[in-house]
């Protein structure tokens, strides 16, 4: 079993302030496969002082130095991945194979992408030709409290991490305590990159621990969250005494609309995107609204893709879907597939229960339901597991209606031959992203949403952002 119970606090290693043990479990087996410890108000208090202790160094550093910091960073976190993967496998039940190149190759993708941002960022502007004298900073916030959460650890971690660092800030890291093995990795890769001391601080904690610590804490100028909508409005609330900046990436319930002349691999594409992790993406395409004249056959076709898509234990390799993350998660998606069934969807594939031939570990019924309405339970609420809902439409207007009429504005999806069409709805959807005819967004393409999916926007140049506070300043003198 593995034991990790220290916390990286001022550039090493130390024993957490009281003893308060919390097991790690693997959700293919149910062991405990290690121990964490949970920390209290001394460990974040010391945590936070080292963060602010290095700020002014830090802060003061150079483009240079920052792009020579995260080069060393990739560098490591490069030799380092199939450790990542392998936590991120054991602690949240990623399957390997996925684990090694979505979950941990995430983490590569945005370190390379903040370092080209890095490089052609302007710190310092002109206003503009009517005002020579003008000038526009571009300053760090100042000293960091970042939360991520356990479904995507190393893309939200690196998302955060980054990005604070590439704007000069310090940080105080809070990954979840149910998957923070990959998180203590990262720990280690920071260290050996060379990071100065109190410049990334990590400890671990639950939420209404160090998370409510780190939201309140009058020492910290920003707070930046990934989790679900009632953990950030909590956070928001805590925060607004000390008036830091708050970030918030939450959850989602996606439209994905397929309309009659939508391609024949659509609705395979869309259940195979819903189901990716075990349902556990806040931007699941979780709501497929389908064109009635096509309706019954992509009923059909999603039913055979739902029962196709193996299931099985994260250690092996494969494509198929591991389990879900936690004995929790487990019981409260098994209530959203009842309340399908009670409120009088029809299931068309998976279905409450453990899959047939398993008996233990968290995994749950790849699941589909037809004829959802969209006041049910299974189209309100985000399940954060593998059930998708089929909803009828009949025209356009019908479709963004359906679409837009929801809590949540993370990603939208469209699938259709007609390019106007395709246009014209993704104009109309209030949400943050909309992808179509299974194209993903680009290299620095902004992540976050509108409403109850949060506010705020990671990645790219807006992920740098963030992290930044502008000053203007009138009367500069040319040196």
């Amino acid at each position: 079993m593995l034991d990790k119970r220290q916390f990286y606090i001022d550039g090493r290693w130390v024993a957490p302030s009281q003893a308060n043990d919390f097991d790690v479990i693997d959700p293919s087996t149910e062991n405990v496969v290690g121990v964490i410890s949970l920390g209290g108000q001394a460990d974040t208090d010391a945590a936070v002082a080292a963060a602010n202790s290095a700020f002014d160094g830090w802060s003061a550093s150079s483009r240079d130095e920052r792009v020579a910091l995260l080069e060393r960073i990739l560098e490591i976190y490069e030799a380092r991945s199939d450790d990542i993967a392998h936590a991120i496998s054991l602690e949240m039940g990623a399957p390997i194979d996925l684990a090694r190149n979505q979950q941990a190759g995430s983490g590569q993708w945005h370190i390379k992408g903040f370092i080209r941002v890095l490089r052609e960022f302007e710190f310092e502007r002109m206003l503009g030709p009517h005002a020579p004298n003008d000038r526009i900073f571009y300053e760090p916030v100042g000293v960091c409290g970042l939360i991520t959460p356990w479904n995507w650890p190393m893309n939200q971690v690196t998302l955060k991490v980054i990005p604070a660092l590439a704007a000069g800030c310090t940080m105080v890291l809070k990954p979840s305590e149910i998957a923070p093995l990959s998180a203590m990795v990262f720990a280690e890769v920071m260290h050996d990159a060379g990071t100065p001391p109190g410049v990334f601080n990590m400890l671990n904690g639950d939420g209404p621990g160090v998370g409510r610590q780190l939201s309140g804490h009058p020492d910290l100028d920003m707070i930046s969250f990934t989790g679900s909508t009632r953990a950030g409005e909590d956070i928001s609330k805590n925060a607004a005494a000390t008036h830091k900046r708050v970030h918030l990436e939450l959850g989602g319930k996606g439209a994905n609309i397929i309309f009659s002349d939508a391609g024949e691999q659509a609705v395979k594409r869309g259940v195979l995107h819903c189901f990716n992790n075990t349902g556990q993406s806040c931007n699941a395409p979780t709501r497929m609204l389908v064109q009635r004249e096509i309706y019954d056959e992509c009923v059909a076709a999603a039913a055979a893709a739902a029962h196709s898509h193996n299931v099985g234990p994260a250690s092996r390799e494969g494509r198929h879907a591991g389990p879900v993350v936690s004995r929790g998660q487990f019981d409260k998606i098994q209530g959203f597939i009842q309340a399908g069934i009670d409120e009088g969807a029809r299931l068309v594939a998976g279905g409450p229960g453990l899959p047939d031939g398993m008996d233990s570990g968290y995994f749950v019924r790849p699941t589909v339901f037809a004829d959802v309405s969209n006041d049910m339970t299974i189209a309100r609420e985000e399940i954060f597991g593998p059930v998708l809902s089929i909803i009828p439409f009949d025209t356009e207007e019908d479709a963004v209606r359906i679409a837009n009429d929801t809590p949540y504005g993370l990603t939208n999806y469209i699938q259709s031959e007609d390019g106007a069409k395709r246009n014209r709805v993704a104009r109309r959807l209030r949400s943050g992203m909309v992808e179509m005819n299974g194209q993903f967004r680009g290299a620095g393409s902004p992540f976050g949403g509108m409403k109850a999916s949060g506010n705020g926007r990671e990645g790219g140049v807006w992920g740098l952002e963030e992290f930044l506070e502008v000053k203007a300043v009138s009367g500069w003198a040319e040196a």
